[in-house]
């Protein structure tokens, strides 16, 4: 791949101006999941060995151009200094102008800056080409370490990479090499796991994977759509009717593509939709006209668990069922976990991610196991969807 990466770049003495994501959730004033600013953390220290002075840009919430206390990034900075124990944090009250300039200046080797969230301008999301020059003002080097915000092009992650000698950071370049790993240049064969809804937001996504997986396994929501395009009865199960048509398009592309889709072939049906419900297992073709599917049935399992042994690579996006409600995230968890050992086993390189499915596989205790796990939601789908990333193009330059 073309871009560089900090092993690239000479930082000694530099200012480094690093895009990266801290957007993390928040009660009454205090982070309350500090993921995404401990996965920056490898980024600033190997700028701080290599002789650079790290001044971090990022967003937070959607303040829709103007400042607004509840959302600036002042309230994320302690946790960024207990991420980076011993280090001096300073924060600016801008990303531009007089107090970022005064921060930059003021900076002694070792310190890092905060600045202010870039979405309090209104430029920044329309990627507005003056914010972006009196960002890259401020330093020598510019360097994305934020795939989520890569799907994006904003005045911090796209029109300021061609404004500076850029690359992409630790967390960056694991993600884009995951990725690569995945779809790129995959080992083959390929499996990918589809779940979730509404097949009409992922149409993209299934038109693009049924052209570059050997086998796609459609879950949750999205198979009964599916079951109903095959002129199955799924009884009063979530279902799209009216994407009948187009999910026997993608059957079809699938087809013509040598890419085998795989359906349940048994279900988990209950008549409440509440933890605990009556339930019953049933063939996927069976389900009674006033029952509700919510899981995959352990034939499926089963049927899956053959097709991860013989394949090499596995992208998952989405849960096969209800997972947020036993039992109905037993398809889930048993088909995750089956992945998670034969990676462990170092049968399989599997790559995950979207909202629902880091929450579905911490759940079934296999996310550790796998060999990456994306936090980058809608970035990560827009790859999937074979769809070009402006922040990462601009690295590529």
């Amino acid at each position: 791949m073309a871009w560089k990466t900090l092993d690239d770049m000479d930082l000694a003495g530099k200012v480094v101006l690093v895009r990266v994501d801290i957007n993390v959730p928040m009660e009454n004033g205090k982070v309350t999941d500090a993921t995404r600013i401990e996965k920056i953390v490898p980024t600033v220290v190997d700028i701080l060995n290599k002789g650079g002075k790290p001044v971090l840009l990022a967003h937070y919430g959607r303040p829709k151009g103007k400042p607004v206390p509840d959302m600036s990034l002042k309230l994320v900075l302690p946790a960024l200094k207990a991420a980076l124990p011993g280090r001096k944090v300073i924060f600016a009250s801008d990303c531009i102008g007089a107090p970022a300039k005064e921060a930059v200046a003021a900076m002694q080797r070792g310190d890092i800056v905060l600045l202010e969230n870039t979405r309090f301008h209104e430029g920044e999301e329309k990627n507005d080409a003056q914010l972006a020059a009196s960002m890259a003002a401020l330093g020598d080097v510019y360097v994305n370490d934020a795939f989520s915000a890569a799907h994006r092009a904003h005045s911090s992650t796209e029109a300021i990479a061609h404004l500076l000698p850029a690359c992409a950071g630790r967390l960056m370049a694991a993600e884009l090499k995951a990725l690569e790993a995945a779809l790129g240049k995959p080992q083959r064969p390929v499996v990918a796991v589809v779940g979730g809804a509404k097949v009409s937001t992922k149409l993209d996504l299934l038109g693009n994977l049924v052209t570059r997986v050997n086998h796609l396994v459609i879950g949750g929501g999205m198979a009964n759509t599916f079951l109903v395009a095959q002129g199955i009865g799924v009884g009063k199960s979530l279902a799209e009717r009216d994407m009948a048509g187009t999910a026997k398009e993608i059957l079809a592309k699938a087809k013509a593509a040598n890419c085998t889709i795989h359906l349940p072939v048994d279900v988990v049906v209950a008549w409440e939709f509440k933890a605990g419900a009556k339930n019953e297992t049933v063939a996927a073709d069976q389900c009674p006209d006033d029952g509700m599917i919510l899981d995959a049935g352990p034939k499926t399992v089963a049927e899956l668990t053959k097709v991860f042994e013989t394949c090499r690579t596995l992208i998952w996006n989405g849960p096969l069922g209800a997972f947020e409600i036993e039992p109905f995230d037993a398809a889930t968890n048993a088909a995750a976990r089956v992945a998670a050992k034969l990676t462990k086993a170092g049968k399989l390189i599997s790559v995950a991610g979207g909202g629902d499915t880091v929450a579905a596989l911490n759940r079934a205790g296999a996310a550790d196991s796998f060999t990456y796990i994306s936090t980058a939601g809608g970035a990560f789908l827009e790859w999937m969807e074979g769809k070009e990333l402006p922040g990462v193009i601009a690295l590529e330059e």
